[in-house]
């Protein structure tokens, strides 16, 4: 098999769902002893002497106080010119916008098909980051049209499918589950000790959890309203938040106005996977009312340390979820929210139930999920070969002026 150069606008030190989705596809893939390489914006905190494989960087613009990352500049002629030069057989873009662009591009002059996984509701992205109604229907199209530029589009869950759908998409779609980089296991005793040490953590206390950017859209009101009025009903509890965002202060400006500061704490971001799964093993619900995700990797790793999550009836992070049984769904509000975990905290044995069918039930590891990608990466090169995907254009100057005006538009 020929080499496979993996596209994304967001690859460590960035940390997220994509970032964490690429280096797996990376690892993996090169363990298998397949070549591959990995195409992203530079960053200053980049250090990717810690790699196996290459990382080639290409200029970008520093957004970090607008959307918090780093903006690639798909017009990095020299970075093209230095990809055509590689054995390359198989572009797997992991992000519809800079990363596509730049896909397209070599696409037309390498020869060799393009498959994009799309992992998250861009459109809510895309109207955060342009508040211009115009402007921001015209992205959404230019979205539909990166998508659809593709040979073959893979997404993580039913839910991110029918989404684009939604939206326009008219193409088909296989459904390729992420996995998680963590190993199923319950953390050591003592690195819990340490890892929850000067938290107001009672034994026998329900600890509820969260892990994740601490942003609005993951549903963070819905938990916050549910505990103040679990608090007001007289329920003990304590409640984490690891993770950090823009919109920190101001989500810990309103769990403090609600009367919840002896019951929520903020660890703020943590990047040791242990001491993660440690947070994951002394807690006894994993909370993810998040309607925005597409997959959620978080429940699949709480499902590694034997810990089940509540999440929103009929969202993406719950396919594949038996209610009551490998997790609990609710409504999406903050009442439903309440009523669940005043539930759960009259049935404690029932968490530790769900959360033991959840690793047994959800789990899925990286490796497991990576395998059967790169059988099909095999299959989608056949395929382009033998002429069976339809032929696409480089992308068209009005594309990329638009794109470029895009980037104005967020920076300003």
């Amino acid at each position: 098999m020929k080499d496979i150069c993996l596209l994304s606008d967001s690859f460590p030190p960035i940390i997220d769902g994509v970032a964490s989705a690429v280096s797996n596809y990376a690892r993996v893939i090169h363990s298998k002893g397949v070549g591959v390489s990995v195409l992203a914006p530079e960053h200053p905190l980049a250090d990717d002497s810690v790699f196996d494989y290459p990382v080639i960087r290409y200029p970008g613009m520093d957004m970090s106080d607008k959307i918090g990352y780093v903006v690639g500049n798909p017009f990095s002629y020299a970075t093209l010119r230095l990809m055509n030069t590689m054995d390359i057989g198989l572009l797997h873009t992991h992000c519809p916008t800079v990363s596509n662009i730049m896909a397209m591009e070599l696409r037309a002059t390498l020869d060799v098909p393009i498959v994009m996984t799309y992992h998250t509701k861009y459109d809510i992205e895309i109207k955060k980051a342009i508040r211009s109604k115009l402007f921001s229907s015209m992205a959404m199209k230019v979205l539909i049209e990166s998508v659809t530029s593709c040979d073959e589009l893979w997404v993580v869950s039913k839910g991110a499918g029918e989404s684009l759908r939604s939206l326009g998409y008219r193409g088909d779609y296989i459904v390729m589950e992420n996995g998680v980089d963590m190993k199923r296991h319950r953390a050591k005793a003592s690195l819990v000790k340490k890892t929850t040490a000067g938290y107001d953590l009672p034994e026998g206390v329900p600890l509820f959890l969260f892990v994740g950017r601490i942003q609005w859209y993951k549903g963070l009101k819905i938990i916050l309203d549910a505990l103040k009025e679990l608090k007001y009903c007289g329920y003990d509890f304590r409640m984490v938040f690891v993770g950090g965002s823009p919109e920190e202060d101001e989500i810990k400006r309103y769990a403090s106005e609600s009367g919840l500061n002896d019951k929520c704490f903020f660890t703020g971001p943590i990047h040791d996977r242990e001491t993660i799964a440690a947070w994951y093993t002394r807690a006894d619900l994993f909370l993810f009312p998040s309607t925005f995700d597409t997959n959620g990797l978080v429940v699949r790793e709480a499902a590694a340390c034997s810990l089940g999550s509540v999440l929103v009836k009929d969202s993406c992070a719950s396919e594949g979820i038996t209610d009551g049984v490998d997790g609990l769904l609710i409504e999406e509000n903050a009442q439903s929210l309440a009523e669940c975990l005043a539930h759960a905290i009259k049935h404690p044995e029932m968490m530790k139930t769900i959360g033991i069918n959840a690793s047994n039930n959800i789990y899925l590891s990286w490796d497991d999920a990576i395998v059967r990608a790169i059988d099909r990466y095999g299959i989608v090169m056949d395929n382009y070969k033998r002429g069976m995907y339809r032929k696409h254009n480089r992308p068209l100057e009005g594309f990329l002026a638009f794109y470029a005006k895009m980037l104005g538009i967020i920076g300003s």
